[in-house]
This record gives structure tokens, sequence and C-alpha cells, in this order.
């Protein structure tokens, strides 16, 4: 499991970098369809991070839920 969050984790960086780049060269173009690729490209720098963190954070407490069925509640 732990091979595979390294990979994991490796994959979204090169995405993250290839976003970089990709907004970088749509900002130096010079063509009418630069400034919807440019906005589009800065939009998905955003929101993939962010969507990746939900992510996480909702299966991490899904995770615990399943973790606290095992256990008596206390009534």
């Amino acid at each position: 499991m732990k091979k595979a969050k390294r990979i994991l984790a490796l994959v979204g960086a090169l995405l993250l970098i290839c976003m970089y780049v990709c907004t970088l060269i749509f900002a130096l173009i010079d063509s009418p369809a630069a400034s919807g690729l440019f906005k589009a490209s800065v939009a998905a720098t955003i929101l993939v991070p962010v969507l990746l963190y939900a992510y996480i954070l909702i299966a991490r407490l899904l995770s615990k839920t399943d973790d606290d069925s095992d256990t008596p509640s206390d009534k």
C-alpha cells in the first residue's frame, strides 16, 4: 500500500508540473484560443489539488467510521 501511495503521489506531482508548464505556455501564446485555454489551465491547477484533498479527507473520514462501528456504543 505504501508503494502505491508513493506512485500516486509521483503521478500527481508530475500532473501538477505539466499543468504549470501548460499555464505558462498558454500565457505566452498569441492566438484567439489562448485566453480560454489559459483560464482553463489556471482553474485546473487550482481545482485538481483541492478535489484530491477533499477525496483523501472523505476517504479518511469513511475509514474511521468503519473502524468505529466495531466498538459498542455508549447509550
